[in-house]
């Protein structure tokens, strides 16, 4: 499968690339973690990638978007994960963001879609409940009251739900806690009077958090109620294939990296670059890396051509990508010997966010399912 960009995707491309690498390298990210940076990312960092237009890429124009597609967005993130760049651009632009867009009402798409694009404000999508992934497994229920609806129950995986200035919020209207039907998604302002948060310490350090709603008052309904599943399993595919570019990024920067290792590192007077054991392990990868690149394009495009089978070609992606990066990662760690598993050098760093980001929106085993269910096995 052959895919060529154009002029325009090659100039977003160049843009970001010399963007991140001249403003948040790997060292970057050290700097957070090893600060224990209460928020997690950069917020000047993410406005300035908002005077690019990064932040608000896929919104509508009239909103201060770029009205551009995913395959575009993918250009960017790859070049995020390249450089294990945190940003909100996941939980922002994709997740709440992608909901608002989709289902949300005139006035309050006007009030947030251009904050969004301007790198104000922070959303989060607060969906998941459970250990592991189950996007329609959801307990937290939503009763009318005099001022609208009041929502009750525990997100326990929300991405940078810790900083979020507001949340859409995944509730129960009716139907049992495993129903498709009766889901409805609200709007929620953090600052609302029974919204608590706390940030969870993961291994890649990125930016999640538990939120609880004890009687929390939400007066936006995003989409109708009851019927609020299929705009979340829409926003949910578009940003599992957008993690899936980010997670190309990052093992595309391990296997480069590598490569460069294998060539000046010298056994016996000769670089080990040159024993056949490693160049059919290295061979290996690459052919590995450039077969789920290809799928992880596919995805983007399918869901900017709106194809009936973007579902299914996003999970194969994401089932793809995530063994891909872990194996990736592993393999790396091997070749660099010793060194690889210390801190010092960055392979770690990559080997974590590889497990992390594996997990996140469904592993390779939950869409491997998926896509056999798709198909009608």
């Amino acid at each position: 499968m052959t895919f060529v960009l154009t002029e325009d995707q090659e100039a977003i491309a160049r843009s970001a690339r010399g963007f991140v690498r001249e403003r948040a390298p790997v060292a970057h990210f050290r700097s957070l973690r090893d600060s224990n940076d209460p928020i997690g990312f950069s917020r000047a960092l993410w406005r300035e990638m908002a005077g690019l237009g990064f932040a608000g890429l896929t919104l509508p124009e009239r909103h201060g978007g770029a009205a551009l597609g995913l395959t575009e967005l993918g250009l960017v993130v790859e070049e995020l994960g390249r450089n294990l760049v945190p940003t909100p651009m996941l939980s922002t632009l994709v997740l709440a963001g992608g909901a608002l867009v989709l289902g949300a009402g005139d006035a309050l798409r006007e009030s947030l879609l251009a904050s969004i694009s301007t790198g104000e404000r922070v959303l989060a999508l607060a969906h998941e409940e459970g250990a592991r992934f189950a996007p329609f497994a959801v307990a937290t229920r939503a009763e009318r009251s005099d001022a609208g609806f009041v929502l009750r129950g525990e997100k326990s995986f929300v991405l940078d739900g810790h900083v979020a200035d507001a949340f859409v919020v995944v509730a129960r209207t009716s139907g049992g806690d495993a129903d498709r039907a009766g889901l409805t998604l609200f709007y929620v302002e953090a600052s609302a009077e029974g919204v608590s948060k706390r940030r969870l310490d993961l291994v890649d350090r990125r930016n999640v958090a538990a939120v609880r709603f004890d009687g929390a008052r939400a007066t936006e309904i995003i989409g109708e109620l009851g019927h609020g599943a299929d705009i979340l399993e829409r926003v949910i595919d578009r940003a599992t294939a957008t993690l899936s570019a980010e997670m190309v990024g990052g093992m595309q920067e391990v296997f480069d990296r590598t490569i460069a290792y294998l060539k000046t590192r010298k056994q016996f007077g000769v670089p080990i670059g040159s024993f056949q054991a490693l160049k059919h392990r290295a061979a290996h990868l690459y052919c590995e890396i450039e077969l789920t690149r290809s799928l992880v394009l596919d995805a983007l495009r399918a869901h900017d051509a709106e194809r009936d089978d973007a579902p299914l070609v996003t999970s194969a992606a994401k089932a793809r990508v995530s063994e891909t990066f872990r194996l990736v990662a592993n393999e790396a760690v091997q070749m660099h010997g010793g060194v690889g598993v210390t801190d010092e050098l960055d392979i770690g760093l990559f080997l974590k966010r590889a497990a992390v980001a594996g997990q996140t929106l469904g592993d390779a085993s939950y869409h491997r399912d998926r896509f056999a269910r798709l198909r009608g096995y």
